[in-house]
């Protein structure tokens, strides 16, 4: 298949295993690498992600560059952060019109690939990567206002979790920390080489213009946050006990027979404004 412009997308299952096959090249496991085989699911992705001329895109994990001819087709600038040097030559076939980078995202120096200007994240993120990853891009890089990112169904629910939810826990309160976030649609395993075991999930995630839901200073409010969910069974004031002074319950409204899963970023912020030792 051929953009307007002539370039080949990489989007049917055997044009992937072609290009690969082409540059003696397979998905690999330790990479976490499954790549999207459907024309569908990359322009769903890409209409999801709302961006278009003028926006500045940044893909983790192209691989073999299928999303990133979907996001070079909406107009936006994109670059690609690839830490897999094999698929540095399928990328330069299939999406010419992208800037890529050799870098490994974990590690990545984002003021540099960002360059000053805000930017939005679309990515089929590596399973084996997405949570410590969007947890350290909301923390450090400031300049990914968004992200329309495709994760294992599992994660992109505990991403997205509200309080009370079964499957609200640590990244859940990290998240709201710093943004809101929901999940826009599932994805199947057919989609992919090779198939994964699991459905996926896409998840949208935008920052909060005005900052972080609290005031707290982020290295107690999650010490706070892990010491609670470490003991996910017990009430507050059994799991925080070592951690936390017991009148900061009435300080900050928190009854401390409340459970992890039952308190907003706020009411965790509050709880940490409330005893600020670190």
């Amino acid at each position: 298949m051929l953009t307007d412009c002539g370039h080949r997308l990489t989007h049917s299952p055997t044009e992937v295993a072609e290009l690969l096959d082409r540059y003696g090249l397979a998905p690999k496991k330790s990479k976490g690498q499954n790549f999207v085989a459907d024309p569908n699911t990359v322009r769903r992705i890409a209409r999801l992600a709302q961006v278009g001329e003028g926006d500045h895109v940044v893909e983790i994990g192209p691989g073999v560059g299928s999303l990133t001819l979907a996001l070079l087709e909406t107009g936006a600038t994109v670059t690609a952060v690839e830490v897999d040097a094999g698929m540095l030559g399928p990328l330069a076939e299939v999406a010419p019109g992208a800037r890529v980078v050799e870098a490994d995202a974990m590690a990545a120096d984002w003021p540099s690939i960002l360059n000053g200007t805000p930017h939005a994240l679309v990515a089929n993120l590596p399973y084996n990567i997405a949570t410590p990853l969007i947890a350290d891009l909301l923390d450090q890089v400031p300049l990914i206002t968004r992200m329309l990112v495709m994760v294992q169904l599992e994660v992109g629910e505990r991403l997205a979790a509200e309080p009370g939810s079964k499957t609200y826990g640590i990244p859940s309160v990290k998240v709201a920390h710093w943004a809101t976030a929901s999940l826009v649609g599932k994805v199947p395993p057919s989609v992919f080489i090779p198939q994964p075991r699991v459905d996926s999930a896409l998840v949208e995630i935008i920052r909060r213009p005005g900052g972080p839901a609290t005031a707290a200073n982020p290295e107690r409010l999650f010490g706070l946050v892990r010491a609670g969910f470490g003991q996910r069974r017990k009430m507050l004031r059994k799991s925080l006990g070592g951690v936390l002074n017991p009148d900061a319950f009435e300080k900050a409204g928190v009854a401390p027979e409340s459970r992890p899963e039952q308190l907003s970023v706020e009411q965790w912020g509050a709880l940490a404004l409330a005893d600020p030792h670190v």
